[in-house]
C-alpha cells in the first residue's frame, strides 16, 4: 500500500495540472409546463442494411460516443475490427446511459435527455432540460446531462445536470410523459447518479464539490454528505475527489473508490464515512458493483508516473481481497456481462488521453482484448434480458 501523504500528493497535482480549469439551482415542481420531447428517428444503420435493421441480439453493448453526438452498438464478440452495429444520433457528447427493462436506453447528452429504442435502433425523443446550462458544447466541461439512472419501477428517469461555473441540478423525467417533471438543486458536476435498491432515495456523487446529495424522492429534500477522503485542498484543480458511486446489493451503502488507495464507505442514511483500504494505487473512475458484493473499480492512470501505477481494473471482493488486472491506455466506466464472467471497460476517459474503443476484459483468466469502436466511448450498458442491475 503506497500511503502517500497529502502535501505530496498536491505537491504532483501543482506540477500536472497547474492549467487545469474547474474539473445554479431551479426548483421544479410536478405541475410545471412540460418541456417538448419531439420525437426524431434519426440513425445510422448498420453495414449492409437495406431497410429496418435486424433486431439488436441480447448481450449487445451500446457505448455512449462522447465525442461526437451518437451511441454506438457493439457486438462483443467481434474479434476482427468489425465490432460496431450501427450508430444512433441522440445529442451533443452523450455521457451516461440508464437502460429500461423495455429496451428503452435513456441518454444524458449536452441538450437533453434522449430516448432510444435499443429493439430498433432508433431515437424516439430527446427531452430538453428545464435547466439553463448556457451554449451547448463538448468536452470535459460542458453542460448538459452527465451521471443518469432510472427508478425501480421504471417510472421515472433521474439525470445529473451539470452547469458550468456553478452548482448543478437533478432532473426528473417522467419516462411516460416524456417531460420534465421536477429539478432538484445538487453539487457542482454530477458525475453519477444512482438509486437506493427500494426507490426512495437518488444520490448524486457531485466531482467538484467534493459530496454526495442525497435525494428522498417522496419529498424531494436534500441533504448533503461530505467524501472528502484527502480534504478539499486544491479545490477545483484537485484530482483527489469523488467520481462514480456503486450501491452495495447487500446493505445499500454507497461506494466510492479513490486513487487506489482508499474506498470511501458512505451511510446514506446517518453519512457516516467508513474508510477501508485498497491496493491499485492508480487514479480511479468508473465502479460497478457485481450481484454478489464484488466491486468493480476503472483505474484511468497515474496522477504522477513516478509514484503512482498505470490503468488497470480492480477486482475487490466482498472481504477485501483484490485482484489488479493491468490494462492497456486510459479507460472510464464498467459494466457486467449477464453472467458475471466478463467486464466491459470503456476508453472514452472524461479527460485527456483516451481512446476509441473498450476492452474486453476475461475475469477468469485476467485476459484482455481491446475493440476498435465508437468515438471516446464513456458510458457502456449491456442488452437483453439477464443483463445486470444498473447495466
Amino acid at each position: 500500500m503506497n500511503r502517500r501523504s497529502l502535501g505530496s500528493r498536491l505537491a504532483a497535482l501543482a506540477a500536472v495540472t497547474a492549467a487545469l480549469a474547474g474539473c445554479a439551482s431551479d426548483d421544479g415542481d410536478d405541475a410545471a409546463p412540460p418541456a417538448s420531447a419531439a420525437p426524431s428517428t434519426a440513425s445510422s444503420r448498420p453495414p449492409g442494411s437495406g431497410g429496418t435493421p435486424a433486431r439488436t441480439p441480447d448481450g449487445t453493448l451500446l457505448v455512449t460516443d462522447f465525442g461526437a453526438d451518437t451511441v454506438t452498438f457493439v457486438d462483443p464478440a467481434a474479434r476482427d475490427g468489425a465490432a460496431g452495429l450501427g450508430s444512433v444520433r441522440v445529442g451533443t457528447a452523450p455521457y451516461g446511459i440508464a437502460l429500461g427493462a423495455d429496451g428503452t436506453a435513456w441518454v444524458a447528452t449536452a441538450e437533453g435527455v434522449a430516448a432510444v429504442d435499443t429493439r430498433t435502433r432508433e431515437r424516439t425523443a430527446l427531452i430538453p432540460y428545464r435547466t439553463d446550462t448556457g451554449p451547448v458544447t463538448t468536452g470535459e466541461y460542458r453542460g448538459g446531462g452527465m451521471g443518469i439512472a432510472l427508478s425501480p419501477d421504471g417510472g421515472r428517469v433521474y439525470v445529473g445536470v451539470n452547469v458550468p461555473g456553478g452548482n448543478g441540478t437533478l432532473e426528473v423525467v417522467d419516462t411516460r410523459r416524456r417531460e420534465v417533471t421536477r429539478v432538484v438543486p445538487v453539487g457542482r458536476r454530477p458525475f453519477d447518479v444512482d438509486v437506493s435498491h427500494d426507490g426512495r432515495q437518488v444520490y448524486a456523487t457531485n466531482h467538484d464539490s467534493f459530496d454526495v446529495t442525497v435525494v428522498g424522492t417522496g419529498d424531494w429534500t436534500t441533504r448533503r454528505i461530505e467524501v472528502a477522503l484527502y480534504g478539499t485542498e486544491g479545490g477545483l484543480g484537485s484530482w483527489l475527489k469523488p467520481h462514480y458511486t456503486a450501491v452495495r446489493p447487500s446493505d445499500g451503502a454507497l461506494l466510492l473508490p479513490f486513487e487506489g488507495e482508499r474506498l470511501a464507505v458512505v451511510d446514506p442514511g446517518t453519512g457516516r464515512v467508513r474508510i477501508e483500504d485498497m491496493t491499485a494505487n492508480t487514479h480511479q473512475h468508473g465502479v460497478t458493483a457485481g450481484a454478489d458484493g464484488t466491486l468493480y473499480v476503472v483505474g484511468t492512470g497515474p496522477i504522477d508516473p513516478s509514484r503512482d501505477d498505470g490503468p488497470s481494473l480492480t477486482v475487490r471482493t466482498p472481504d477485501g481481497g483484490e485482484r489488479i488486472i493491468p490494462l492497456d491506455g486510459p479507460h472510464e466506466t464498467v459494466a457486467l456481462s449477464a453472467d458475471g464472467r466478463t467486464a466491459y471497460v470503456t476508453g472514452g476517459f472524461t479527460r485527456a488521453g483516451s481512446w476509441d474503443g473498450l476492452s474486453v476484459v476475461d475475469l477468469g483468466s485476467g485476459g484482455v482484448t481491446r475493440l476498435p469502436v465508437g468515438e471516446r466511448p464513456l458510458a457502456v450498458a449491456v442488452l437483453g434480458e439477464g443483463a445486470p442491475p444498473g447495466a
